[in-house]
């Protein structure tokens, strides 16, 4: 790897061979602090997120004002499990689903290691199909939706196969056309916007707030199980507090500003999801505006790269003869997968994308909760970090795993799905149910894990 002449060193050519293995001390030296911001900005800069914006008024009901502190409120509260965590990169020098072997040990990181991997898939399978909406009115209807969702998967696992340094280097720039494309976009379209007036607070008021408030938590936290995958070669001395703030606003600034124009969106135009909303409001650029379809096309790549990145390396800690695969292989195949995912969900991307998104949260939070309570209250910031490939010096995990699937029983409970109400939630505000999966999942697990964490510890693991 060679140095450059303001020490800054050059990422390796070719395709990263480096998977899950701890990047020691010594090995760090990518001192680029702020790509801690760019990465997150660029890959939140994109169509997906207007679409979550987008579900407050045809979804749920809801007006201006209200969707408008949901987003505010909700996009905070998930991207603080992200910062925190992106602060462990740099201090372990490990992946973020390795570090989760120093709760839920071996087999129980496996597992969650494998729930990622849905996730990543999801996660993947939903940007792609925003684009392929695009394509379909960017081609005047001459390439169907299935067409645009191949095509930019494709691009985007050309992009991801290459890791960490390539990663970086497009996310540091992908986000200035989108900016400016987004600008356009909201000035063409405001002249349509509408402040939609505010329901009369209700329960089922306050219901429609809560659960679209769980979608957007979903979307913010939906990168805490890959956050330090993306600053383990950042030196070990950077201070946390910067890692952490600048992680914090590369997630919530475009997330806000993004949802926000969704919303707005919603209350100007028809359509079946952003790719229709965006469409109309550039239609009046004649020309001009297709040519930004097509750029808003392809920004869901910065958002996908990711998550095919951190599928591999997610494929690598479920066990020794997954991580002997090259992390790129599982891209590729992960990468397949959502493709065949996406192409029949395309027809119904609005209820896709709802349910997804809580889905998300769902298992995010108490897995979250967990990690948290082990760094603060078990650990106390101190890690062993030579101890991550190492069976036996890991915990046993059963508590973690206890704690967790109880988390999921409250998550049960309090779910609000279009197919599934939980029996707290329809008790709350029937039928329809308030969806607050997310917030007795948590606070669940975090109650059971200060529970038995300290049995497994007396057990000696």
């Amino acid at each position: 790897m060679a140095t450059n002449t303001i020490g800054v060193v050059a990422p390796e050519r070719g395709i990263e061979m480096r998977g899950i293995e701890r990047v020691s001390a010594a090995e760090r030296h990518d001192v680029r602090v702020f790509d801690n911001f760019t990465m997150w900005l660029s890959a939140n800069l994109c169509l997906p997120v207007v679409a979550v914006g987008a579900l407050a008024v045809p979804v749920f009901q809801m007006g201006f004002w209200d969707s408008a502190l949901a987003i505010m409120l909700f996009n905070c509260l998930g991207a603080l499990p992200v910062a925190f965590f992106a602060t462990l990169g740099p201090k372990l020098g490990l992946r973020q689903m390795t570090i989760s072997r120093f709760s839920f040990g071996w087999i129980g990181a496996a597992v969650m290691a494998l729930v990622n991997v849905a996730a990543c898939i999801g996660w993947s399978a939903v940007p792609v199909i925003v684009s392929g909406q695009l394509v379909y009115h960017l081609t005047g209807h001459h390439i169907p939706i299935w067409g645009g969702i191949l095509g930019i998967a494709i691009l985007t696992a050309f992009v991801s196969i290459y890791g960490y340094h390539y990663v970086h280097r497009y996310n540091r720039y992908a986000w200035i056309p989108m900016a400016f494309i987004f600008a356009v976009l909201t000035t063409t379209g405001a002249k349509h916007f509408q402040i939609l007036p505010t329901p009369m607070w209700s329960v089922a008021e306050l219901a429609a707030f809560v659960s679209f408030g769980g979608a957007v938590f979903g979307l913010a936290t939906s990168w805490s199980s890959y956050a330090a995958d993306y600053n383990v070669n950042q030196p070990e001395g950077i201070p946390s507090s910067k890692v952490f703030w600048l992680t914090f606003l590369g997630v919530i600034v475009p997330c806000i500003l993004m949802e926000l124009l969704g919303l707005a969106l919603s209350t100007g135009f028809k359509g079946d999801g952003a790719g229709d909303l965006a469409a109309g409001a550039l239609k009046p650029l004649g020309a001009t505006g297709t040519v930004m379809l097509g750029f808003l096309a392809l920004s869901v790549i910065a958002g996908n790269i990711p998550n095919d990145y951190s599928l591999g390396l997610s494929m690598q800690v479920v066990g020794r003869a997954f991580s002997r695969v090259n992390r790129a292989v599982w891209t590729v195949l992960g990468a397949i997968v959502y493709v065949l995912i996406a192409i029949p969900c395309a027809g119904r991307f609005d209820d896709t994308l709802k349910n997804f998104l809580l889905l998300v949260a769902y298992w995010l939070g108490p897995w979250s909760v967990i990690l948290i309570l082990e760094h603060f209250v078990y650990r106390k910031g101190k890690y062993n970090a030579e101890d991550w490939d190492t069976r036996t010096a890991l915990p046993a995990g059963w508590a973690a795993m206890t704690a967790l699937a109880l988390g999921l029983v409250g998550v049960y409970l309090g779910a609000a799905q279009t197919n599934f109400v939980g029996p707290l939630a329809k008790m709350i505000n029937p039928p329809f149910g308030m969806d607050i999966g997310f917030e007795l999942g948590m606070v669940i697990a975090g109650v059971a894990y200060l529970m038995l964490r300290p049995i497994e510890i007396r057990r000696g693991s």
